[in-house]
């Protein structure tokens, strides 16, 4: 929606800008009530919420991954879900399965009744996905994508709002699975949790070693989160950038206009219609969280770094030479301007 299509009273439109910024500002609250710091990686998952995609937060063992799951489902009024993934899960361990139930009566016949698995929730810790195989790690496609589940022929559709927030490993420890390049484009976003600071890290041991905290507040409602879902796909994008979104996504591939050297050289394939329609979601959702009715170009910019970095497939010589997709990812942002040339623009159009 644009601002010539709206049709919104300002007034009414301000008064619901004003309460996702409030109610952005009660859940970092109490999520700080918990996790010590962490503010960019809190921010990010923020985003992904509020555009209603899903996020996987990737880093070492024990930085609060699961924790901050946890914490966010704690501050919602939705059904919590966890599912530890490990080698020996099957498919049917997520989605579930049709089990055979015999009447009371102890006769022969019986009737199947569906056993619900953990995807059937609205906030889905899938935690540790890249310790599952392949195979297991795909039951999770359809719900991603679709918000439905498949179950011998017969189609579920799961409860609103539905939120996957996925944790892994890095890739080089032992015993994990790399994501299937499906699987990764169906996550919004991809946030790299960081080693606490010092102050962080004794402000967490002070935390964790002395009498347990109780629970964080409810802060936000199912109703209040679909809210500010339907608001965040309100908020109004200009054309010009719009085609700066797409313009970064094109650069990313080797034989997009505009491609920097780097991408040329390190990169296999570029980010897809999906990193586009992620990219515009998430700056709508970093808009919103400032109270703002339009995404800025800095807005792109802000998220294109969590959008991206997922999206990017390294070339034999860039995996060799140790390019990252951050790397890319950072030369495309250097090498796109957010208007371009006009002479850019004609060759562009031909």
């Amino acid at each position: 929606m644009t601002a010539a299509t709206s049709d919104l009273a300002p007034r009414d439109l301000e008064a619901r800008l004003a309460f996702a910024q409030g109610a952005a500002t009660r859940l970092r609250e109490a999520i700080g009530g918990v996790i010590v710091g962490q503010s960019a990686v809190v921010d990010q998952t923020l985003w992904g919420l509020l555009a209603g995609g899903h996020v996987l937060l990737e880093g070492a063992p024990g930085l609060g991954k699961t924790l901050l799951v946890r914490t966010i489902a704690s501050c919602l009024d939705l059904q919590f879900s966890r599912i530890q993934f490990t080698p020996d899960l099957m498919p049917s361990d997520i989605t579930g399965t049709n089990v055979l139930v015999m009447s009371a009566t102890g006769g022969s016949t019986g009737q199947f009744q569906l056993h619900r698995g953990p995807i059937f929730g609205q906030v889905i810790l899938a935690d540790e996905i890249n310790r599952a195989t392949p195979k297991t790690q795909s039951a999770l496609l359809e719900a991603m994508q679709e918000h439905a589940v498949t179950i011998a022929g017969v189609r579920h559709r799961l409860d609103e709002p539905f939120f996957v927030l996925a944790t892994e490993n890095p890739l080089e420890m032992e015993g994990t699975y790399p994501l299937p390049e499906a699987q990764l484009d169906r996550f919004l976003l991809k946030v790299l949790v960081p080693s606490p600071s010092e102050d962080e890290l004794t402000g967490i041991l002070a935390r964790t070693t002395g009498h347990a905290g109780g629970e964080p507040p409810r802060v936000l409602s199912s109703a209040e989160v679909l809210e500010l879902r339907a608001l965040c796909r309100e908020i109004a994008v200009a054309e010009p950038v719009l085609r700066y979104a797409a313009r970064l996504v094109r650069a990313t591939g080797p034989e997009g206009a505009g491609a920097p050297d780097l991408v040329r050289r390190a990169v296999r394939f570029g980010a897809g219609v999906r990193g586009g329609q992620s990219l515009v979601l998430a700056a709508k959702a970093v808009a919103l969280l400032e109270a703002r009715a339009h995404v800025a170009f800095a807005d792109i910019q802000r998220v294109a770094l969590a959008v991206l970095r997922h999206r990017i497939i390294r070339s034999f010589e860039g995996e060799a030479d140790g390019i990252t997709t951050d790397q890319v990812v950072e030369q495309v942002l250097a090498a796109v301007p957010t208007r371009p040339e006009p002479v850019q623009q004609a060759l562009e159009a031909r």
